[in-house]
């Protein structure tokens, strides 16, 4: 298996790597859309989040990877599980890596949802599940690259899976229910084609990513994916430090998050930006709350402001937006002349935040 780059190796790109650590944090925000230049390391960072994901403990023998807490407690769990827990069975456990997915752009349906395990069927004649894609995925992420190409029929399942948190199979004489909830993480070049809207609005965050055009960044990214190049084992031991203190960040993190607190306040501000945006629906208040507060979390502060809001509203609003043929500006532009008039003199203290 390929090592991935390591995340802290990274060059510049601020925004996607804090989109995809606050997603690490808190994974009800609902995943994270990078779209912009080819060749910027949006794949790159995606598959070096597996780096710092902190092991999981699963249920051994489960193919969903079940939380033994949520089972023991009847709060979630597969068929398998459900009826180990009735039987009165003991529910061991042990620590998995947790799972960051690839689903191909070719993948077929079945590879996907799974299906009927032929082998076990020709030479059994049993009717046994074999788990697909989203099965892998359960409790981790799952990772589209030009996710705007995507098929229309995997784009109708992935969004239907993404609501429910649940994967319902009813073909071939088997019904199959498992869980499936995952932070769908796509990324994809605008150029190429747009997402569907009801895809996009399932990505909790959106992250713009350009082509550097300071000229020793661009120096520091040829010359750190070349030394990796020739000797990713080296290169991943000079930046495990670094990468081990992002990973305990987010693990204190997720310890701190529920104590974080949002005040009255804090709500009324991110409905008033969301109001004077003109955002659809109620998931964007929803998600820039949950947003501020992992943000709050990551950088260990106990209690949500107006510079929380404005250091996630642009990757929390950004693709909410409805276009307004009278504004040529692009949506974080809007975004910012939201804040700025929303929040009037605390706009000085964000701008220092970020």
């Amino acid at each position: 298996m390929a090592q991935p780059f390591p995340f802290s190796a990274i060059v510049g790109q601020d925004e996607m790597k804090l989109a995809l650590t606050i997603a690490a944090v808190d994974p009800t925000i609902g995943g994270v859309l990078v779209f912009g230049d080819r060749g910027t390391g949006k794949s790159t960072a995606v598959r070096a989040l597996a780096t710092l994901l902190p092991k999981m403990r699963a249920v051994m023998g489960c193919s969903y990877g079940c939380d033994p807490a949520a089972v023991a407690t009847g709060a979630a769990a597969c068929e398998h599980c459900a009826a180990l827990k009735a039987g009165g069975g003991t529910i061991k456990s042990h620590l998995v890596p947790v799972p960051v997915v690839d689903l191909p752009l070719g993948a077929t349906e079945d590879r996907v949802i799974g299906a009927l395990d032929l082998e076990s069927a020709l030479t059994k004649g049993q009717k046994v599940f074999e788990p697909g894609l989203l099965a892998r995925a359960n409790r981790g992420f799952l990772y589209v690259d030009e996710v705007n190409l995507l098929e229309d029929h995997l784009v109708d399942l992935l969004i239907d899976v993404a609501a429910s948190g649940e994967n319902v199979i009813e073909r071939e004489g088997l019904s199959v229910r498992h869980p499936a909830r995952f932070v769908l993480v796509g990324s994809g070049n605008p150029e190429e084609g747009e997402l569907r809207p009801q895809l996009l609005d399932r990505f909790g965050l959106s992250v713009e990513v350009k082509t550097p055009t300071n000229l020793d960044e661009r120096i520091d990214v040829v010359r750190r994916r070349d030394e990796f190049d020739r000797d990713p084992a080296a290169f991943q031991e000079k930046w495990h430090k670094e990468d081990d203190k992002l990973k305990r960040k987010i693990v204190a993190a997720r310890q701190r998050l529920a104590s974080v607190v949002v005040p009255d306040a804090a709500l009324r501000l991110a409905a008033q930006l969301c109001m004077k945006l003109g955002t659809d629906g109620l998931r964007g208040e929803l998600t820039l709350m949950r947003a501020a507060r992992a943000y709050a979390s990551l950088i260990g502060d106990t209690l949500v402001t107006d510079v929380h809001f404005g250091r996630i509203a642009a990757p929390t609003l950004r693709h909410r937006l409805r276009r307004d043929p009278l504004d040529e500006a692009g949506s974080t532009v809007r975004v910012e002349r939201a804040i700025e008039e929303v929040l009037g003199p605390g706009l000085n203290a964000i701008k220092t935040a970020a």
